[in-house]
């Protein structure tokens, strides 16, 4: 059975804002998401951040179970 190591989550959290700054900084204000986010996921795999693309989630509101993708 694998072990799973702990994950330092402020740690984990402090790169990847940093990295979001840096493709901010890079790019500029005032572009859309999906000119930002090719850049961001080069930054995560040149620092070995681990991640998943446009996942599905589902949201709970006003007692409704909505699909957001």
């Amino acid at each position: 059975m694998e072990t799973l190591e702990p994950i330092d989550v402020n740690g984990l959290t402090h790169r990847i804002i940093g990295l979001a700054m840096r493709v901010h900084a890079r790019l500029g204000p005032g572009l859309l998401e999906n000119a930002y986010e090719p850049c961001l996921c080069h930054e995560f795999n040149q620092h070995a951040v681990p991640y998943a693309r446009q996942v599905d989630l589902t949201i709970a509101y006003d007692d409704l179970k909505l699909d957001c993708g």
